[in-house]
């Protein structure tokens, strides 16, 4: 195994994580804000039907297959190819976004469900009889909770998101793992290549972990209490 190598392509893939970072900090934005809609929506019974029919869809389906069916499969609609959304759906970046933003919505949405199922509806009535309004139950007792307890299962989410932005890699989309691909078929030495692309998503989920763990104790009950 040459070390050199090994040093040189690194440097090469780091060119794709901006790249990497991009889609994944997007795809968490687009995707938690769509999720809170579909929670939202749980609220009347169409709407309940609706968000389980969507989670159901795009939890059950490999986000492989959706990248694939968002970007050569829109094209073959001839009602989109003539709308104001085709130079959006033309360009793998968007679509490969898109997939990832809708995938990530399915998983968040239950999440976040989990999250705001958990809070003791005691401590929701004893706000209510102090006198709180519903915004400030929602700001200092529904959404601290929900979140803290959300908080473990959504930094899976993050990791696991990241790492599927290596998927947009099969719709030409140079990221990491998109300019590891075009390396191993320039060089024939996928081993060191893959090693290098790995040490990077290794560091990523490293630091998102990290992250995430230093924020959970910042929501710690106690930490919570004393700023309130």
């Amino acid at each position: 195994m040459d070390i050199t190598f090994i040093q040189e392509t690194f440097l090469k893939l780091l060119a794709g994580l901006p790249l990497t970072l991009n889609l994944a900090v997007l795809s968490l934005l687009g995707g938690g804000l769509l999720a809170l809609t579909l929670n939202l929506l749980r609220a009347t019974r169409a709407g309940s039907y609706v968000a389980r029919s969507y989670v159901f869809l795009f939890r059950g389906t490999p986000l492989l297959i959706q990248i694939f069916m968002i970007y050569y499969g829109l094209g073959n609609i001839s009602a989109i190819r003539h709308s104001f959304l085709w130079p959006f759906l033309r360009d793998p970046y968007w679509c490969g976004l898109l997939a990832l933003i809708l995938n990530d919505a399915a998983y968040t949405s239950e999440i976040l469900r989990g999250g705001i199922r958990a809070v003791p509806a005691g401590a929701i009535e004893a706000a209510r009889v102090c006198g709180m309004s519903k915004f400030t139950i929602l700001k200092r007792i529904t959404l601290p909770i929900a979140v803290r307890q959300a908080l473990p299962a959504y930094s899976n989410e993050v990791i696991s998101m990241a790492k599927s932005t290596s998927l947009v890699s099969t719709i030409s989309l140079m990221d990491v793992t998109g300019i590891a691909n075009a390396e191993v078929s320039s060089t024939y030495r996928a081993l060191e290549v893959f090693i290098s692309a790995a040490v990077i998503y290794l560091a990523i989920s490293l630091i998102v972990t990290k992250g995430l763990s230093l924020f959970e104790k910042y929501l710690s009950p106690d930490k919570f209490g004393a700023r309130a």
